[in-house]
């Protein structure tokens, strides 16, 4: 991946409390003073409740901040929402978007999701777009269900939008192993196409990914996004060391 730079992202979903994240939190600070690999950017994504306190913990360190989820609208009466302009004040860079969980949970539509899209693009905030297709098929049909997905949630924002396309195949979310390398390759291959138009945008696989797996996907994807895999942080350490291994010149995110 000659020239690239890659991109790493964690998020902790809702399996640490405040005192686990903050630990959590000083270690991958640590271990980023000592230096995150050249050509390697990394954010990380907790529950909302830690994000002023991991802010603080990650100020200097080059590690971005994100945040799981958020309302589309900026402000108004919406009881226990979370807005954009909050997170932007809160030190938030990245934003997680129509996760499968949260479509599947909690009845998030492409509609929701593209309204959430462009309330992030407007305040500043990269979104980390989730789309996957539900069951396992050939290639070609995971790239059509993604991009009738990606077609939705982008509709009306500029071509030189940044943002990230966290491709996450729905039934590999939670598996004993990720999606296998070649199964990877084929559809990173046709989305890449999709994203042609888009030359701000990365393309980063989830679904159960961890170490190892960057060194088998080559050219094939910009980086990954992380469960439950990087709550070791060694083995984040791992994959960020594998991810420097082809990556191009250093560039913060």
């Amino acid at each position: 991946m000659s020239g690239r730079t890659r991109l790493v992202g964690v998020s902790l979903k809702m399996y640490m409390g405040l005192a686990r994240t903050r630990e959590w939190m000083d270690a991958v600070a640590a271990a980023a003073r000592e230096g995150l690999p050249p050509g390697v950017g990394l954010f990380v994504i907790p529950g909302f409740l830690s994000l002023r306190e991991s802010a603080e913990i990650l100020d200097g360190t080059g590690v971005a901040l994100g945040a799981q989820n958020m309302f589309w609208e900026d402000a108004g009466a919406f009881t226990g929402e979370v807005s954009a302009p909050m997170l932007r004040e809160a030190g938030c860079r990245y934003v997680e978007i129509g996760h499968a969980e949260r479509r599947r949970l909690f009845g998030e539509t492409e509609e929701v999701v593209s309204l959430k899209m462009r309330a992030a693009i407007r305040n500043g905030l990269v979104p980390v777009l989730c789309i996957g297709e539900m069951r396992r098929g050939t290639p070609e049909q995971a790239v059509a269900e993604c991009a009738a997905q990606f077609a939705s949630a982008a509709e009306g924002l500029p071509a030189e939008s940044e943002l990230v396309f966290a491709w996450e195949p729905v039934w590999a979310i939670g598996a004993a192993e990720p999606a296998p390398p070649d199964y990877i390759a084929a559809v990173a291959g046709g989305l890449r196409t999709l994203l042609a138009g888009w030359p701000r945008a990365k393309l980063i696989y989830g679904g159960s990914a961890g170490p190892g797996l960057l060194t088998r996907l080559g050219d094939a994807v910009d980086g990954l996004f992380l469960g439950r895999f990087a709550h070791d942080v060694g083995a984040l350490r791992q994959v960020l060391t594998e991810a420097a291994a082809s990556a191009g010149p250093a560039v913060l995110q």
